[in-house]
Order: C-alpha cells, then structure tokens, then sequence
C-alpha cells in the first residue's frame, strides 16, 4: 500500500497543471529578434480584439514552425514569401496566387504582404571588402581564401548556400554552419570572412557590414506576410479582421528601426518596441509591463521546475522498474541498456522534431509553454543514469544475501522490496541524483521550441550579443543543478538504510 501511495505521489506531482489558463490564439516566431516583434504584435492586435493571446517567443527554424502550424501548436506567425516558396513548397517559381492555393490545400491561409522585403544577402566586414575591392557576390570569385560561416539553415535551404555557389560559381570550400547570432561576433572577431544576412537587420548597421550586391539576381523576395491556420477565422473572425490590419502597413525602414531599437537600445524589449509602433500607426494603446530582474528569473525558475518536474519524476517511475527488468532478465537487460544508452546519443534538436509528430497524434501541446515535446525528450534523457545504476545496484547484491533471504522462503516480491531494493539504494539514489542533474541542464534545451525556462535568456542572450542575459539563465541553472544534488545527499539519509550508511563511513 506504501508504495502505490507513493506512485500516485509521484503521478500527482508530475501532472497536476500549475495554471488553468488558456489563452485562445497562439502566435509563434523564430528565433530572430524581427520575428519576435512581428509575434509581439500579433499578441497586442489579438488583445485589442478582446482575444486572449499566448506569444510562444524563439519556437526555432522554418520547418519546425510550420509543423507546430500545421500540427496546431499555434494558430498564427510571420514568415516570408521567399521561404514559403523555396522551404515550404519546394517550388521556386511558385507566385503569390498559386502560393496561396497551395498554402489553403495544406490547411493553411495566407495574408497579403506586411510591406517590406527582408531578403536574403552576403556580408562582409566594411573595412575588409573594401580592403578586396570586393562590391558583388561575383567579385567573391577572386578571393577562393575567404572563409564563409552561413547560418546552419542557410547552409541546408533550397535557397542558400548549395544552389548559390552552384549559381555564382563560387570556388570556395571553407564553408563552417554556425548559430546566426553568432555569426556577426565571430566576423567581428576575425574567425569568418564572409556570413549570410536578413537585409532589414539591424546588426548590419552596428556591425558596419557591406552587403554584397546579389547582381546575378539569385535570392528571390521575401515580402513578409502572416500564415494562419484555416479554422482561425471561424473560431475568432475578429482576432483575424484585427491582425490583417498589418497589411500594407510596415516599410522596411520602419522594420530596420524597430529591429534596431530591440538590439542596440537598453532596456527596449520586444514586446516595448511593438507597442510603440502599434500605438503610432493604429492607436493601439498597451500596458508593457517593466519586469524586474527578480521576476524574470522567479518566472524562468517556475518554467523550468515545471520542465523538470514533468519529465524527471515520471523518468523515475520508469527507470526504476526497467532497471529491475533488466536486472532479473538478462537477455531483455541487454536490450534495455542498449536501448537507452542509444537514446542518449540523439542530438537534443533532432530528439525534439522527432517527438513533435507524435506528441500532435496525441493531442498535445508540442511547442511553446507547457511543451510535451519537451517533457518527453528529457524524460527519455533521463533514463540512461537511473536504469544502470538500479541494474547495478541489484547485479552487484552479494550472493550472501541471496541464499539468507531464499533460506527464509521469502516470496520473490517480498525479496525485491524489503531487501534487494534497499541494499541496491545507494547505487539507485546516486543514477536518480545524475539524471536530476542532467535533467536541470538538459531542460535548458526546452527554449529552443519556445517551452522557457532559463534556457530563454540564454537565446535572447546570444541573439542580441548580451552577455548578461546569457548569464541571467546560466547561472540559475548551474545553482539548481547543484541544489537539486545536495538536496538528494540529503535525501540520501531518508532513502538509503542506516546501516548502509555506516558502512560506507
């Protein structure tokens, strides 16, 4: 009876929700600052419809916001005709009308243009183009030593680097994939020569960059433009009536500012610069609220616990029992260690998109707050430390105590919780405490498809170069982690028998 309490306990904690609000419009973005305004005020144009909002900030690249699109994660985001083409469609020559139909077979509507064109360009370091005399994309040619490091989704889009090179004819082979916001600081710094950029981007400015002229007219335009899903107009006319406003609206000069104004300016948020543009252009007045550095970090901090809480205490409730599975079937405990330490080879993106299908299958939230995409990565990640420490903690029982316990005629279930298990405890406390530490870092991750956490700051950090927010997420993060372990020295003396822990003394 003890340990079905116990279970349920543990259910109980892993499930019960911490907050009952939904809000009924998700807006998405990707992880570039324009895209993070954008979503800002799609969120304050659904609240002036009288339609709560949910901005899930950062979800990732191209495919993967599409998918949580499409898989109804959310229900709106900007993007831009040229990838809609080259990314989404697969079809370069599409216009904007055979787009739309397209767009409309896959469930999906789009609007008319935003207003500006924010394309693709190469760029280099003022001082070393004109150093080159290099003006063009083709006057790369001369200079095969270049070293190029483009965004890794540059690197692998139908749009970017394979078919540019194969269009310009470029020589060069030192082409290194890299974070984008990383880009710009390691052009500064002297470690690339030449990175792929958005041509409304601010950082072309502060960075004093030359963008090279596309004078064989490779990169197509990339008009921004809002895709939606197709029952939103049903489900809220008005929230949509709201956000088509945007139509027309935006110049690239306006967009160029706002950008700039997010990354260069202190203490301009996102969520400050889209009000303010809203306010001018429409009269759409919004409290922004200055959030405290406590109530940041207090607000990361409950984002990640929730993370943890619902990936590592289930992880508990499975491991523990593979562990004893394996344990006491050889042959299938070579298969589960197997498996699981093959789990815990999988990159973290991949494990992530991977999940993201299923997780739709079932009806469940796959990005933003509350990811069970997230959950169920680190869960799986969780597993590796508490299954073969639980194996060898049972393995390596003395033969002793086996035959003393089977000379009593103790029932098998019997043998297993009263004296196998607590004599393996030490073994099984010390893979539970390594998961949970794994657990904390790992749940950083959740940030990538928008789930928060400390893992937020960290992205905002390095997209706009600031080393404090970077630090902001860090450091919580390397404190819990060491908290969560003394807190499982501690219950160490609970878990693990008296005698257990004398003789280790």
């Amino acid at each position: 009876m003890r340990w079905i309490l116990f279970i349920i306990g543990m259910l109980f904690l892993a499930f019960v929700p911490l907050s009952w609000q939904r809000s009924k419009v998700k807006v998405g973005s990707k992880k570039f600052t324009e895209s993070v305004i954008l979503g800002e005020m799609l969120r304050i144009l659904c609240d002036d419809a009288g339609v709560s909002a949910q901005h899930s900030w950062e979800i990732g690249g191209t495919k993967l916001v599409f998918e949580a699109l499409r898989n109804g994660d959310i229900d709106v985001y900007p993007e831009y005709t040229g990838t809609i083409a080259q990314e989404i469609l697969g079809n370069s020559t599409v216009d904007f009308a055979a787009m739309q139909t397209a767009l409309q077979e896959l469930g999906i509507q789009m609007s008319q243009p935003l207003g500006f064109n924010n394309t693709y360009a190469l760029g280099m370091t003022r001082q070393h183009a004109d150093a080159l005399q290099i003006k063009t994309v083709s006057d790369l040619l001369r200079h095969p030593q270049l070293r190029f490091g483009f965004s890794n989704e540059f690197v692998d889009r139908e749009d970017g680097w394979k078919n540019l090179q194969s269009h310009y004819e470029l020589p060069h082979q030192e082409v290194t994939g890299l974070d984008h916001d990383l880009a710009y600081k390691q052009l500064e710094l002297g470690a690339i020569d030449v990175i792929d950029v958005y041509t409304t981007d601010a950082k072309i400015n502060s960075y004093n960059l030359a963008v090279l002229k596309d004078d064989l007219n490779y990169f197509p335009r990339y008009d921004a433009v809002l895709l939606y899903r197709d029952d939103l107009p049903d489900r809220s006319p008005q929230t949509v009536r709201s956000l088509l406003r945007l139509q027309g609206a935006i110049s690239e000069s306006e967009m160029i500012d706002a950008n700039s104004r997010a990354e260069t300016e202190a203490d301009v948020s996102e969520p400050r610069v889209a009000a303010d543009w809203l306010e001018a252009r429409f009269g759409v007045v919004t409290e922004v609220k200055r959030e405290t550095l406590l109530a940041r970090l207090w607000q990361r901090t409950i984002e990640h616990l929730d993370l943890v809480r619902r990936s590592f205490l289930p992880a508990i409730l499975l491991a523990v029992p593979l562990g004893i599975a394996a344990a006491k079937l050889p042959r299938l405990g070579q298969v589960i260690l197997a498996s699981v330490g093959i789990i815990q080879t999988i990159p973290a993106l991949a494990l992530l998109v991977l999940f993201m299908p299923v997780v739709a299958a079932f009806g469940l939230v796959g990005v933003g707050l509350g990811s069970s995409t997230a959950v169920a990565a680190l869960l799986l990640y969780s597993l590796l430390p508490i299954v073969r420490n639980t194996h060898a903690g049972l393995v390596g029982i003395s033969s002793h105590h086996r035959e003393a316990a089977l000379a009593l005629g103790l029932p098998p279930t019997f043998r297993l919780l009263h004296i196998e298990l607590p004599l393996a405890s030490r073994s099984v406390l010390a893979g539970i405490k390594t998961a949970a530490v794994i657990n904390v870092g790992f749940a950083t991750l959740g940030a990538l498809i928008g789930a928060g956490g400390y893992g937020q700051p960290i992205l905002k950090g390095i997209r706009l170069n600031d080393l404090s927010l970077i630090l902001q997420g860090a450091i919580p993060a390397a404190i819990l982690a060491l908290a969560v372990q003394a807190a499982f020295e501690l219950a160490e003396r609970w878990f693990v028998p008296k005698g257990l822990r004398l003789s280790q003394t």
